[in-house]
């Protein structure tokens, strides 16, 4: 299935600039667990995904919890390689993901996923980022992508 069935990837009217990153299939984990996603390239070349953390993003100390955090980070490297790399980010698999957590997230602001391409082959991305919210660095992470061939048509 060609990614434009798959995905919402045009502008978002609340946020100009910025475009959906949305599985048209909400029932599926970006929609059913992650909520709302909306990506952009910022004028110095990076990827950004942003998030809106919910109550259900929390975990027991009131901050956002790590997997959610890992999550965000995981679409990220597909974001990072449809927005600044070969624009395809359908069947591809993630090998790689290291991620250092070195602050908490804050429920009540925007988590953002700044990333950029380190390298690009015929078959692997390399992806490097931080999360984000403001001035605030919640995590860094590298991570490699494999990208996949389509099936050919019956």
């Amino acid at each position: 299935m060609p990614p434009e069935d798959l995905f919402d990837c045009g502008p978002d009217p609340d946020n100009p600039g910025w475009n959906h990153w949305n599985l048209k299939d909400t029932s599926l984990f970006n929609g059913a667990v992650m909520g709302r996603l909306i990506a952009r390239r910022d004028p110095n070349g990076m990827a950004r995904l942003r998030m809106f953390p919910e109550r259900r993003h929390e975990n027991v100390q009131g901050i956002i919890h790590g997997a959610v955090t890992l999550s965000l980070i995981d679409i990220s490297l597909f974001t990072t390689m449809h927005t600044i790399g070969s624009g395809n980010a359908g069947p591809s698999v993630t090998l790689e993901l290291s991620t250092q957590f070195v602050g908490a997230g804050d429920p009540s602001r925007p988590l953002d996923a700044v990333s950029e391409i380190v390298r690009e082959t015929g078959k692997l991305v390399f992806v490097r980022g931080t999360v984000e919210q403001d001035e605030t660095t919640v995590a860094a992470f590298s991570g490699i992508v494999r990208k996949m061939n389509r099936a050919a048509p019956a």
